[in-house]
C-alpha cells in the first residue's frame, strides 16, 4: 500500500508539473503556450510567402505536438483571429457571433509581416528534441514583442489558473519606451470586440474591469448595440436579453440581429418605454454589462509566478533589450567573419601566396606553404588564421584568382568596417537603440492597431444625457490656465465630457485633451477648439528659432495620446509667428535683422508651396538670414478666415512675434 501511495504521489506530481509548465500556463519569454509556439514555428519553417492550407499546417505541427489534430486546429483558429501573427484567407469563424471556422481543408493561412519581423531568429533560438526524438522544436521563440500582454490568455492547471486580458499593442510599445526612459507606466486592457470599459478596479492586473456594450439610440423606438463586451457573442448576448424580457425586467418588444462584419443588434422598445429607462435595465439584468477579473500567472524561470502588468512589461522590456543586444552581437560576429575572410583572400591573391604551392608535392606540404606564406602578413589579419581558413583558401578556384578585382575587394572590406562600427555604436547605446527599434515598429505597424475599447467611467445613467454639451471651458491669458475650473474671457466653449480639445500654444507645445479641469500652457494659447480624431486638424505654421531663423511647414495632427504634451518646435526658445488653418494661405514678407552693408532687406515666401511634413519636423527655411519681423498677405480670392481677418502680430523688444 505504501509503495502504491508513493507511486501515485510521484506520478501525480510529474503530471501536475507537466500540465502547469507545458500546457496551461504561458511562458513569459514569448507569451505562448506550447501548441501556439509549435504552430508559429511550423509556419515559419513552411514560409514561402504564399498561403498554406490549414490542414497541411496541422499535419506538419503534429510532428511536434502530441495531442492530436483537433487541439492544433482550434488553437490555430484562435491565434489567427487575434489578427497579430497569422494572416487568414477563408472562413475562420466570426468573433462576434461565435460561429465556428470552416473545415481546415477549406481555409488557408501564413505568417504576417509583424510575426516574421519580430518573432524569429534561427541562430538565436534554443532547440530541444520533439516528443518522438525525430525533430527539433524551440524552447521559446526569440520574440521582440510583449506577446503575453498582446494576446491575453486563459488557462486552468492543477491548483492554479491564469487569466491575462489582452492589451493594445501600440500602448504596449509606448509603455516599453517609457520603461526604457525611466518613466511611469500605466496599462489597461483593450478588446477586439470594442465596447466601453471602466478600469477603476483593475489594480495593475490584480483586479477587474467592467465592460459594457456600446449603444446607439436610432430613434424613439429603437436602440442599436454596435459593440459587445469581451467574452460574449451576439448569440449569448441576445439570449441574456430574451431571458430578462421574459422575466419582465427589460421593456423590449423585439430583437433583430443584423450582425455581419460589424455588430448590429436592433432593439425595438415596448410601447411607452424610452431609451433612457431601457438602457440602464440592460446594464443591470443582461450581459450588456459584464465584470472581467484578471489574474496574471505566468511561467518564469520554469516556475509559475504571479505578477502585475507593470512587472511583466518591465521584464519583457529588459528581455527585448537583451534580445536586440544578442542580435547585434551576432551581426557583428558575422561581419567580422566576412572581413576576416576577405582580408585573407586579399593577401592570398594580392601577395601571390598561392604561387608557393606549385612546388609542393603532398597535401600537408601545400598546407605548410600556405601557412608559411600567410604568416608574413599576420599583422594585417582580423584574427589568427586557423586550419579551416587554410582549407578554404585552397578551395579558391584559379578562375577566381585570375579575375580577382582588388579594388572591389578593398571597397567591400571598407563597407564591412563601416557596418561593424555602426553595430558597435548601437551596442554602446543599447537603450537608445532599443527605443529606436520600438519607434520603428510604431511607425511601421502602429496604424494597424488603434484602441478599440473606450476607457470611461461607467455609471448607471442615460448616456445621451451625459453627452450633452454641459461643460464650460475658458482660458485665462494672465495665468496661462485653461479648463472648466478657469475663469477667463478667451476661448470660451461648451463641450461634452467626451469631446477632445486641441490646444496649441505660442511656444509650439500642443495637446489633444479630454475636457480638463485646469491645465497650464507654458506659452500663450493661440488655438483651442474641439478636435475630431477621425478627421484630424491641418495647419500651416510659421515660426522662428532662437537665432530668429524663420521656418514654415504644413502639418496634420492625427496621431496622439490624450493629454500628453507634444512639440511643434524642437527649439525650446522658438516662438510661433503664424498659425493658419487648412486653406488659409498667402505670401509672407520677411524683414531681415538690420546689418552693416546689407543690400537685401526682406524676402517673400509663398506659403502654398510648403510641403506636408510630420508635426515634429523642422520644416522649410523661409529666408537665408535672421528675420526681425514678418507679415502675411492673404491670397486673393480666398474666403477663408485668414482672408476675412488677417492675423495680428505683437513684436516683443527682442524681435519675437506672438499671434494675437
Amino acid at each position: 500500500m505504501a509503495h502504491l501511495e508513493s507511486l501515485m504521489q510521484d506520478n501525480f506530481l510529474e503530471y501536475s508539473s507537466y500540465f502547469v509548465l507545458d500546457r496551461a500556463i504561458p511562458d513569459i519569454r514569448d507569451g505562448l503556450k506550447p501548441v501556439q509556439r509549435r504552430i508559429l514555428h511550423t509556419l515559419f519553417t513552411m514560409n514561402d510567402g504564399r498561403y498554406h492550407k490549414v490542414a497541411n499546417v496541422i499535419g506538419a505541427t503534429m510532428k511536434l505536438h502530441p495531442h492530436g489534430d483537433a487541439s492544433i486546429g482550434d488553437a490555430l483558429v484562435v491565434l489567427a483571429n487575434k489578427a497579430y501573427f497569422i494572416d487568414r484567407q477563408g472562413n475562420f469563424g466570426n468573433l462576434h457571433t461565435g460561429h465556428p471556422a470552416a473545415a481546415p481543408r477549406y481555409i488557408e493561412c501564413r505568417l504576417t509581416p509583424l510575426a516574421l519581423e519580430t518573432l524569429f531568429h534561427r541562430h538565436l533560438t534554443e532547440f530541444v528534441s520533439s516528443y518522438d526524438g525525430r525533430n527539433e522544436e524551440p524552447v521559446s521563440l526569440p520574440a521582440k514583442l510583449p506577446v503575453i500582454l498582446m494576446l491575453g490568455t486563459e488557462g486552468i492547471a492543477i491548483g492554479m489558473a491564469t487569466k491575462i486580458l489582452p492589451h493594445n499593442l501600440l500602448e504596449l510599445w509606448e509603455a516599453q519606451i517609457a520603461v526604457l526612459k525611466g518613466e511611469d507606466v500605466r496599462l489597461y486592457p483593450d478588446f477586439q470586440q470594442g465596447g466601453l470599459m471602466d478600469v477603476d478596479a483593475y489594480d495593475d492586473g490584480r483586479g477587474k474591469v467592467e465592460v459594457r456594450v456600446r449603444t446607439v439610440v436610432r430613434d424613439k423606438k429603437h436602440v442599436v448595440i454596435s459593440e459587445i463586451p469581451y467574452g460574449t457573442s451576439t448569440e449569448s448576448l441576445i439570449a441574456s436579453i430574451e431571458a430578462a424580457v421574459q422575466k419582465g425586467r427589460v421593456k423590449i418588444a423585439s430583437i433583430d440581429d443584423f450582425t455581419a462584419e460589424k455588430v448590429e443588434i436592433e432593439l425595438t422598445l415596448a410601447r411607452g418605454a424610452t431609451a433612457k429607462e431601457v438602457i440602464p435595465q440592460l446594464y443591470a439584468y443582461t450581459d450588456c454589462s459584464v465584470s472581467i477579473s484578471s489574474n496574471v500567472t505566468v511561467i518564469r524561470d520554469r516556475k509559475p509566478v504571479q505578477m502585475t502588468i507593470t512587472e511583466v512589461i518591465e521584464v519583457l522590456t529588459e528581455r527585448l533589450e537583451q534580445q536586440i543586444k544578442a542580435e547585434l552581437e551576432y551581426d557583428r560576429s558575422q561581419l567580422l567573419d566576412r572581413q576576416h575572410w576577405l582580408t585573407l583572400e586579399q593577401i592570398f591573391v594580392e601577395k601571390r601566396v598561392y604561387k608557393r604551392i606549385e612546388q609542393a608535392k603532398t597535401d600537408e606540404a601545400v598546407r605548410d606553404q600556405v601557412r608559411t606564406g600567410m604568416r608574413k602578413y599576420e599583422d594585417l589579419f582580423v584574427r589568427p588564421m586557423v586550419d579551416e581558413d587554410v582549407k578554404r583558401l585552397l578551395e579558391v578556384r584559379i578562375r577566381r584568382i585570375s579575375a580577382y578585382d582588388i579594388e572591389k575587394n578593398r571597397k567591400d572590406i571598407d563597407q564591412i568596417v563601416r557596418e561593424i562600427k555602426a553595430v558597435s555604436t548601437k551596442l554602446r547605446n543599447l537603450k537608445r537603440t532599443t527605443v529606436q527599434y520600438i519607434e520603428g515598429l510604431i511607425d511601421k505597424f502602429g496604424d494597424q492597431y488603434p484602441r478599440r475599447t473606450e476607457i470611461t467611467r461607467i455609471k448607471a445613467v442615460d448616456k445621451k444625457a451625459v453627452a450633452h454639451q454641459n461643460v464650460k471651458l475658458a482660458y485665462d491669458k494672465d495665468s496661462g490656465f485653461f479648463g472648466s475650473d478657469v475663469r477667463g474671457d478667451m476661448f470660451k466653449m461648451n463641450v461634452s465630457e467626451y469631446d477632445l480639445i486641441l490646444g496649441i500654444a505660442s511656444d509650439g507645445s500642443y495637446r489633444v485633451m479630454t475636457t480638463p479641469e485646469k491645465v497650464l500652457f507654458s506659452g500663450r494659447l493661440l488655438y483651442c477648439e474641439v478636435f475630431d480624431p477621425e478627421r484630424g486638424a491641418e495647419f500651416t505654421l510659421v515660426y522662428r528659432d532662437k537665432k530668429r531663423i524663420a521656418y514654415g511647414k504644413r502639418i496634420e495632427i492625427l496621431k496622439f495620446i490624450r493629454n500628453r504634451e507634444y512639440q511643434l518646435i524642437k527649439d525650446k526658445a522658438g516662438k510661433i509667428d503664424l498659425l493658419l488653418h487648412a486653406g488659409e494661405l498667402g505670401e509672407v514678407t520677411l524683414d531681415f535683422v538690420p546689418a552693416k552693408r546689407q543690400r537685401v532687406k526682406s524676402a517673400q515666401f509663398d506659403l502654398s508651396t510648403l510641403q506636408h511634413t510630420s508635426p515634429t519636423a523642422r520644416g522649410t527655411r523661409l529666408a537665408p538670414k535672421p528675420v526681425s519681423k514678418l507679415k502675411l498677405k492673404p491670397s486673393k480670392g480666398k474666403k477663408s478666415r485668414a482672408a476675412r481677418k488677417p492675423p495680428k502680430l505683437e513684436i516683443d523688444e527682442d524681435g519675437q512675434g506672438r499671434l494675437l
